[in-house]
């Protein structure tokens, strides 16, 4: 690498890749082979306690360690990856270079190339410091949790005393296909899961327009003070607001003592211990947080509806009522549908609501290790991550909300007429 430049009058930028192949072959003889062939074993010995007769004592010998492999291996193949990348530039740095030269042009030097990323190459000036960033600090830890996903991480398995090994496709079969505690828990949280989201996000959207269509109706006075007071609501962080909530509706709460002393009940409603009314507890608390959001977003759209329309539809008779449902909604929902996806994908992973409120709960012996019955699936990934330490069942979970999410986000998108009539809408 880099012969070509060298040989071409290039001579920074040619070392500059010699430099960077004799960088690459020195970290595969170093650890390089090394770190690939662990990725494929994940290790072979185990840590162990021996005993010196010398000493007297036991000592700890130790092993391999299935979680540093797997994240070596992975940072080996990065590694690779990004010297193909490398060769690729360092061929068309050559062939470029060619090209100058048999058109008789000046081949560009070092100064001209520091000048170009102040010019037209800024962009990748500007974008090479976060791009590096992001594969380090994101897609490098997605990777080593996808990969997880086809192990036996588990409690049972803790490295260095116990190394992990690869299962394959084995954690998905159980998750999805079979009829044990694992997976009964896991489609019944999913069924929950699907509808929570349904429920947190279409009856935000269409309260939330309502209390925008009733603010902005021309009888009503204040209209700005009314937006206010709704706005204070989001001005406060969600998580404070579900944990105050949280203490005011407890067995001994505010609310539950209020309830008693006015004699509307005789004992203490059960708001997060008795299943049912923990879940619809926390659909009706998550109103207070997500109708303001909708009545702020729609306040602007409604705004912005042709009054002709309207106008239009009183002269033929129509009423509100017709207006709403041939004007408002059609117009509405054209607008909205991305902010309808985007909503219900983070409500499926919306993990305040549910573990700040509840913290999953309550708890049932019918699901794997103490799941409960407002977990989301987001919450339950964590419960396995923090409490159980079964990593690979977690590392599953997120890659199926993954799938879920981006498919279902997809498809539905590019079936709605935001998607199909696009133009027709610009063009009307």
């Amino acid at each position: 690498m880099g012969a070509s430049n060298i040989a071409r009058g290039q001579i920074v930028k040619g070392i500059s890749y010699l430099v960077l192949e004799l960088s690459f072959i020195f970290y595969l003889i170093w650890r390089g082979i090394d770190d690939l062939a662990g990725l494929a074993t994940l290790g072979t010995k185990e840590q162990e306690m021996v005993y010196n007769e010398a000493k007297g004592i036991y000592e700890v010998v130790k092993g391999d360690n299935s979680m540093i492999m797997l994240l070596l291996g992975i940072t080996a193949i990065f590694v690779v990856a990004f010297f193909a990348i490398v060769w690729k530039a360092n061929l068309k740095s050559a062939i470029a270079a060619q090209e100058y030269k048999a058109s008789g042009k000046k081949v560009p030097g070092i100064i001209d190339d520091i000048r170009s990323l102040f010019d037209s190459n800024l962009h990748k000036l500007l974008l090479s410091i976060p791009i590096i960033g992001l594969i380090i600090t994101t897609v490098l830890p997605l990777f080593y949790m996808i990969l997880m996903a086809f192990t036996n991480y588990n409690m049972t398995h803790q490295p260095p005393g116990k190394l992990f090994t690869w299962v394959g496709l084995e954690n998905f079969r159980i998750m999805l296909m079979s009829a044990d505690k694992l997976g009964y828990t896991f489609w019944r949280i999913f069924e929950w899961t699907l509808i929570w989201a349904v429920m947190a996000t279409f009856s935000n959207y269409f309260l939330g327009m309502f209390l925008a269509i009733l603010i902005n109706s021309k009888g009503i006075k204040g209209k700005g003070f009314w937006r206010t007071i709704f706005v204070i609501s989001v001005a406060v962080p969600s998580f404070v607001t579900l944990l105050v909530i949280r203490i005011m509706m407890n067995d001994h709460g505010a609310l539950n003592i209020l309830l008693m002393e006015l004699g509307f009940t005789s004992k203490s409603i059960p708001f997060f211990t008795n299943p049912d009314i923990a879940r619809i507890t926390v659909i009706l608390v998550n109103l207070w947080i997500g109708i303001p959001h909708t009545m702020l977003i729609t306040t602007g759209i409604l705004v912005n509806i042709p009054s002709e329309l309207y106008e239009s539809a009183r002269i033929d008779g129509a009423g509100p009522v017709k207006s709403f449902l041939h004007i408002t909604m059609p117009y509405m929902i054209f607008i909205t549908t991305p902010y309808l996806i985007t909503n219900f994908i983070f409500n499926i992973n919306n993990f305040n609501a549910i573990y700040f409120l509840t913290g999953g709960g309550p708890s049932t012996l019918e699901y794997f290790k103490g799941a409960g019955k407002t977990d989301l699936l987001v919450t339950w990934l964590y419960r396995l991550t923090v409490e159980s330490w079964d990593y690979c069942y977690a590392a599953t979970i997120g890659i199926v909300i993954f799938l879920i999410s981006a498919a279902g986000s997809l498809i539905v998108y590019r079936k709605s007429a935001s998607y199909r009539k696009e133009e027709e809408f610009s063009n009307g």
